[in-house]
């Protein structure tokens, strides 16, 4: 996926659900602060999303421009419409998010979480390839070790335990 193809997003989630913001989540966030980001941490054609001003329409935006949508079948990206209870974040995600916010977009934020906190919620998720988009993030130095820690104190104690497993066997 390319920054363009995330702000198309972003325009017609917004226009959909008739907001002005637009929270990305999930591995694509990592446009928000990475205009050309590593191609192996973009090569997902889907975007985890919701509107904060009205959760109740993420189910509108995925059912309108969602996998197998004709969105979809013609762009070959699509929107997941989530909510916010999806991903597990540290409790201060909030104050280091980034925003896309432009023409393309048509004004409409999209306000995508930080790679820490990326990084969070796909080694708390677990799966095999949560760990290796984590890895990358570390093999290219876009996060630390120390960065992961410095937010450990967000977490409930159950996370945090989780966490410093997973860190500890991620090599950086």
């Amino acid at each position: 996926m390319k920054r363009e193809h995330l702000e198309h997003i972003i325009r017609a989630a917004g226009a959909i659900a008739q907001v002005k913001e637009i929270i990305i989540i999930g591995s694509q966030a990592i446009l928000g602060s990475y205009t050309n980001p590593p191609k192996n941490l973009i090569v997902s054609m889907e975007v985890d999303l919701y509107p904060p001003e009205n959760i109740e329409k993420a189910d509108l935006i995925d059912g309108s421009i969602g996998e197998e949508s004709p969105f979809h079948e013609t762009f070959g990206y699509y929107a997941h419409g989530i909510g916010p209870e999806t991903a597990i974040l540290p409790k201060n995600w909030k104050d280091r998010t980034s925003i896309i916010c432009n023409k393309n977009t048509n004004n409409i934020k999209g306000i995508c979480i930080h790679p820490i906190d990326i990084a969070v919620s796909k080694l708390l998720a677990g799966r095999k390839k949560d760990i290796a988009y984590v890895n990358i993030l570390f093999k290219n130095k876009m996060i630390k070790k120390t960065d992961i820690e410095s937010v450990l104190n967000e977490l409930s104690p159950k996370n945090k335990k989780i966490i410093i497993t997973s860190i500890n066997q991620i090599a950086e």
